[in-house]
């Protein structure tokens, strides 16, 4: 097969199913289910209205390596949306490499991410098994909206810019009980780890260990932003987004400078409303990042905080929407700025599209196929094809701005 979703049946992966039914079923694309409840899957292909012949369908659990073996040795690509990854990615993520299967996935977990490429990197080079963590709201936007205004700016003044900002200046959308259980996890294991706790730290923790970057990244607090005039706030996101954009850079050779400065954060309008919101913001990140921190406050978050299968009705997800804008500087007088833009829920509708065309780009692109097996991020191997199949099929821009 093509590609074969691995927790087709989780809320982001039934989104995706029916973003590859909707807009690939009438194509060539051979593509199948895959998830440990053999009952669940049938009722996702009966919800789809799919046959049998259509949606072939594989029953495999997380921890079954012998099923995870013969999962990939079924599909070209295997993309996975089963969570917290720290928890449960590792025997999958070790069955595509130990096969040469191609891999994507929504992960925003660093520590995790670190931890896989440590292990694997180099055995992923020996199979040819591309590797691509990232591939929904974190961290697509900001990875491949940095790219795209990149190569635009050494398009036009034959340079890349040494600064990119990136504004969250639009964002509609809920939260699911998959993205609270990763958080969760990333702070219980924070809790037990000081070593853990200076490499989350670490803005380039993503990056070969031979990388050549030394620049101080700015952290973003609650303040003004002449340049947007408005108040902004630290974004929820950034901490994986910052080093994923990051790792693309150097895994480009440091193609945007060894000094290259990246930031972002979320904008919450002028005067005193915005910055009211923008202390809500950051008192709420605060709170939410003390009582993480410890057992009692986990406890309290897991029983009350949408819970693993859990996410935004089918309406929030239809009126939810996002706009990021990233402005590059070349130097003091000269800016050049892109904006990325996507309709939907931007964790959960968009990210179900971002993620189903992210696997479609990895099993059909021929770029791809020449790239030699590792860990990549979106920019670095997905890039155009990407940008192109999203604003063509899974509702996001990606523009200049004048």
């Amino acid at each position: 097969m093509d590609i074969i979703v691995f927790g087709a049946s989780s809320f982001v992966g039934r989104l995706l199913c029916q973003h590859l039914w909707e807009v690939h079923r009438d194509s060539d694309l051979a593509w199948g289910i895959a998830g440990r409840s053999e009952d669940k899957l049938l009722a996702l292909k009966a919800e789809l209205g799919a046959s049998d012949e259509q949606l072939p369908h594989f029953v495999a659990d997380a921890g079954d390596d012998e099923a995870l073996h013969a999962l990939c040795n079924q599909s070209s690509v295997v993309v996975s949306t089963v969570g917290p990854y720290a928890l449960h990615g590792e025997p999958l993520v070790r069955a595509c490499v130990e096969t040469g299967t191609d891999y994507c996935d929504l992960t925003g977990e660093v520590q995790w991410i670190r931890r896989m490429i440590m292990r694997y990197e180099e055995q992923a080079r020996e199979t040819g098994a591309r590797l691509v963590p990232c591939c929904g709201f974190d961290s697509i936007p900001s990875d491949l909206g940095v790219y795209f205004l990149q190569e635009h700016i050494r398009s036009q003044h034959g340079q890349y810019a040494r600064e990119v900002r990136m504004r969250v200046s639009k964002l509609k959308g809920g939260v699911s009980g998959g993205t609270v259980a990763s958080m969760l996890n990333v702070y219980r294991e924070a809790s037990r780890s000081p070593g853990l706790r200076r490499e989350l730290n670490d803005p380039y923790s993503l990056c070969p260990g031979n990388h050549p970057f030394r620049e101080r990244q700015r952290q973003v607090h609650l303040e003004y932003d002449n340049e947007h005039n408005s108040w902004m706030a630290p974004f929820v996101m950034a901490a994986i987004n910052t080093r994923i954009v990051h790792r693309s850079n150097a895994l480009r050779g440091a193609a945007y400078g060894e000094d290259f400065l990246y930031e972002e954060a979320m904008l919450t309008g002028d005067g005193r409303s915005g910055a009211k919101r923008a202390r809500r913001l950051g008192v709420g990140l605060k709170l939410f990042s003390i009582g993480a921190a410890i057992a009692p406050g986990r406890w309290i978050m897991q029983r009350f905080l949408p819970k693993p299968g859990e996410g935004p009705t089918t309406e929030e997800r239809e009126n939810g929407h996002f706009e990021m804008q990233f402005t590059g500087w070349i130097d003091r007088q000269t800016r050049v700025k892109a904006i990325v833009s996507g309709v939907r829920d931007p964790g959960y509708g968009a990210t179900g599209k971002m993620l189903g065309e992210a696997a479609v780009c990895l099993a059909r692109n021929a770029a791809t196929k020449k790239a030699n097996g590792g860990f990549w991020t979106p920019a670095t191997l997905l890039g155009e094809g990407l940008i192109t199949a999203l604003e063509e099929r899974a509702g996001l821009t990606f523009r200049i701005s004048d």
